[in-house]
């Protein structure tokens, strides 16, 4: 009888220890927090997420002992999403001053942006993404491009095995292509990366065209470039470099009943598209200058910078080639590409091209989600370019794109659900960067400081 009573209270003893959690000093609690499902547009409301070591490690409706966290993140009435990648963005060149690399830096992650992809790359950049992995400074997480390959740095197919194999060596995360390439030495740049191993990504050279374009699979097309310049007939008998700002001469000889062509050879080729539609509502559009310089935003980039963007903008408009009804025309052509490549294309990416001119890091963002809506894109689609997509296009689905347990912690905390109101992506209480935690406050400090040192430029 007494060996039963002691089996007995031994199970007892056991059992209590079992069912009280261990929690790890280190663990964040967000509580009570609305989760939006950005694979399907559900909200999982009052859930309760627990983050550690830079990691999501439990996500559940209930949870045992929230007291004992020693940091907790209250959700209640807030909403979260997964960070947002900008899939075409620019790093500053090692040239600049490492104050400043690290504020642009910083821009994108105050606007909830917690990876990048690097649309020019430079030796440097190889050692900024490894120095940004290992969270030594508040960085998105870095992929980054190789350095340019154009019709000046790559004139042969001798040069092309060359420099794509050495930019594979080096580390980089894919080849960028601009524009100049000829088409043999672009074949060669298409055999040899295929060879060792390294995707491609960017602009379409004129000599190349689309339709050659997609069946080489590009991993991601930018821009739309090219779409527009193959919907001109072969009966028009154009010159392909008389195309003008993509495409934009052509405007008038347009076919666009062969969009379906174009799109269904996206498909069949997995080619991604980065939209940036809104370098072409803004740089490239009829709107002054001196409007684009009100916008809150500018206050974080150097009067230089703004100085040369308002030059250039003015110019492009001034050019006796720009007229709005015919920007019209190929604004409307471009959102009619947009929406039939996102309804029916291999898929579609975020990025609007910053700093581009009058696109601030992180803030253009937000202008270009506006550029998806007017082509059509619902929110939830939009919210999937930023997230879940950029992780499929990286093979990362196991990393980073959504809310899920073992993935990195990066998310973003919100006063309002993205799903209702797109807007509600401005109302950020706070990010999480690799479970990192920066709320609103420090954001705040810190963007009032890069305004003040771009005052001083």
């Amino acid at each position: 009888m007494k060996k039963l009573a002691l089996s007995l209270l031994l199970i007892v003893f056991v059992s209590c220890g079992q069912s009280e959690e261990k929690i790890s000093p280190t663990a964040i609690l967000i509580s009570n927090v609305n989760q939006i499902d950005v694979t399907n547009g559900s909200l999982l409301k009052n859930r309760q997420i627990v983050i550690d070591s830079g990691k999501i490690k439990r996500i559940t409706d209930d949870i045992e002992n929230p007291g004992a966290y020693t940091t907790t993140i209250d959700g209640t009435g807030k909403y979260v999403i997964p960070g947002l990648a900008e899939m075409h963005a620019h790093i500053p060149p090692p040239s600049t001053p490492a104050e400043r690399v690290e504020e642009v830096l910083f821009l994108y992650v105050a606007n909830g942006i917690t990876t990048i992809r690097g649309m020019l790359g430079h030796p440097g950049h190889l050692t900024l993404r490894e120095v940004a992995k290992e969270g030594r400074i508040i960085s998105p997480r870095i992929f980054t491009s190789s350095p340019s390959l154009n019709g000046n740095s790559v004139t042969s197919k001798e040069e092309a095995i060359q420099k794509v194999s050495a930019y594979q060596k080096a580390g980089y995360d894919f080849l960028k292509i601009h524009p100049g390439i000829q088409r043999e030495v672009f074949d060669q740049v298409v055999a040899t990366a295929n060879e060792v191993g390294i995707p491609f990504a960017g602009h379409v050279p004129v000599d190349v065209g689309i339709r050659h374009a997609l069946k080489s699979r590009y991993a991601s097309i930018d821009h739309v470039d090219g779409f527009l310049e193959g919907l001109v007939p072969e009966s028009a008998n154009v010159k392909p470099t008389d195309n003008g700002f993509f495409g934009y001469a052509f405007t008038p000889l347009a076919d666009t009943s062969k969009i379906d062509e174009l799109v269904a050879l996206a498909n069949q080729n997995e080619v991604w598209i980065v939209p940036t539609q809104s370098l072409f509502e803004r740089w490239f559009a009829p709107i002054g200058s001196d409007e684009l310089l009100q916008q809150p935003e500018m206050v974080y980039m150097p009067k230089t910078t703004l100085q040369n963007w308002k030059t250039r903008k003015d110019e492009s408009i001034n050019d006796p080639s720009f007229n709005t009804e015919q920007w019209k025309k190929f604004d409307g052509i471009r959102k009619e590409l947009i929406a039939k490549l996102n309804a029916n294309g291999h898929g579609m990416l975020l990025g609007s091209d910053a700093p581009q001119l009058f696109n601030v890091p992180g803030f253009s963002i937000h202008h270009e989600i506006q550029g998806m809506i007017g082509a059509g894109m619902t929110p939830l689609e939009i919210l999937k370019s930023g997230t879940v997509n950029p992780a499929r296009y990286f093979d990362m689905e196991d990393t980073f794109g959504d809310l899920k347990v073992g993935l990195d912690a990066d998310m973003v905390l919100l006063e309002s659900n993205p799903l209702d109101d797109m807007t509600a992506l401005q109302e950020i209480a706070g990010v999480m960067l690799r479970g990192r935690w920066i709320p609103k406050e420090e954001i705040d400090e810190k963007l009032a400081i890069v305004a003040k040192h771009a005052s001083q430029n």
